[in-house]
């Protein structure tokens, strides 16, 4: 059971292929919330059922009612809060594993009977993947092969059409003290497309990300194209698949990006990128952690607990568009872009 969010749903998706892999006789369920399942609800071999949070009680019982009469040899209760914890009683199962004391909240261990292995300094999908351990499994390779329809291909195609080399910029997280400035967006921007790449910039449908949108428009020099609201999580996985590189807070589309092979250009202050970054590889990332854990908490990030967000307004300040600026050159060059300008 894991029903949210984007990023850490993308977590989950090794841990279901490890589990076919080494126990391909174990049938899975995977309960999770509606939004995410249109990103991993199509993965073959896997029943879902959808957790609505938006309908309250209402969605509690369409779980309660789909798993009425069954009973499981394990659940792997991989969410704390308390929403989840009440929701996890509505799975019958003789091993129930969560969460170790440390990262366990919300009562979570009084829905547990097992807990993975008390660890610190763990990526996020690392954790989530000790979960099979009680069961004498270990994920020894991170896979995901998300499925993305024809559908979604062919509408990228036309959006992103030839083999120029891309740049998607996501620049809205749910956590918006996580966002950068407007006007560094627009920095990067102008200097992607001054060095020839195309640019596209993308996002929800919400109209906070309109906006945030619509305000880097009006700050860049030259427009790059804007997709914000028209692609759906599938399309966006096939617009992923035709760029090179994406510039983005820590968010879902930064695992989404990681998890179809796409270099990200990760800007982190608020949280610390080796727990909660693109996981596959963040050498492209700027890192400022720690000066925003000395200058906000006044000691060094090795001083506090893993995992501590520092959301303090003005945090993501910290992160300068030159370090950004030399970490897309970087990135392009190790990518082997051919830049102009």
């Amino acid at each position: 059971m894991r029903t949210s969010a984007i990023g850490d749903v993308t977590h989950v998706v090794p841990l279901i292929r490890t589990l076919q892999e080494k126990a391909p006789d174990t049938r899975l369920t995977w309960i999770v919330g509606k939004l995410e399942r249109r990103l991993v609800g199509d993965l073959p071999g896997v029943e879902f059922i959808t957790f609505d949070k938006a309908q309250g009680r209402a969605g509690v019982r369409t779980v309660r009612e789909a798993l009425a009469g069954r009973r499981f040899d394990a659940l792997l209760h991989m969410q704390v809060a308390l929403r989840s914890n009440l929701l996890s009683l509505s799975v019958k199962a003789d091993r129930r594993i969560g969460y170790d004391h440390a990262r366990s909240k919300d009562l979570h261990g009084l829905f547990v009977n097992e807990r993975i292995a008390a660890r610190t300094g763990e990526h996020v999908l690392d954790a989530m993947a000790s979960f099979i351990e009680p069961l004498e499994l270990k994920q020894t390779e991170v896979r995901w092969d998300i499925p993305v329809p024809d559908e979604a291909r062919t509408w990228a195609a036309e959006q992103l059409p030839g083999d120029a080399p891309t740049l998607l910029v996501s620049p809205m997280s749910s956590h918006t003290v996580r966002n950068w400035r407007v006007e560094r967006y627009a920095a990067l921007i102008d200097h992607a497309m001054g060095r020839g790449l195309r640019v596209a910039l993308v996002g929800g449908p919400s109209d906070a990300e309109r906006a945030l949108a619509d305000s880097i428009l009006a700050a860049v020099k030259q427009a790059p194209l804007d997709l914000t609201g028209k692609d759906t999580l599938k399309r966006f996985m096939a617009l992923l698949s035709r760029s090179a590189m994406i510039l983005t807070p820590d968010s879902g589309p930064m695992h989404m990006a990681n998890a179809a092979g796409v270099k990200v250009l990760g800007l982190h202050a608020a949280s610390n990128p080796e727990r909660s970054g693109p996981y596959s590889d963040r050498r492209w990332c700027v890192d400022k952690y720690d000066a925003a854990s000395r200058k906000f908490l006044g000691k060094p990030a090795s001083e506090i607990p893993w995992g501590t967000k520092i959301e303090k307004p003005g945090v993501m300040d910290l992160v300068e568009v030159a370090e950004m600026v030399d970490r897309f050159e970087a990135c392009a060059t190790h990518l082997q872009l051919p830049l102009t300008g």
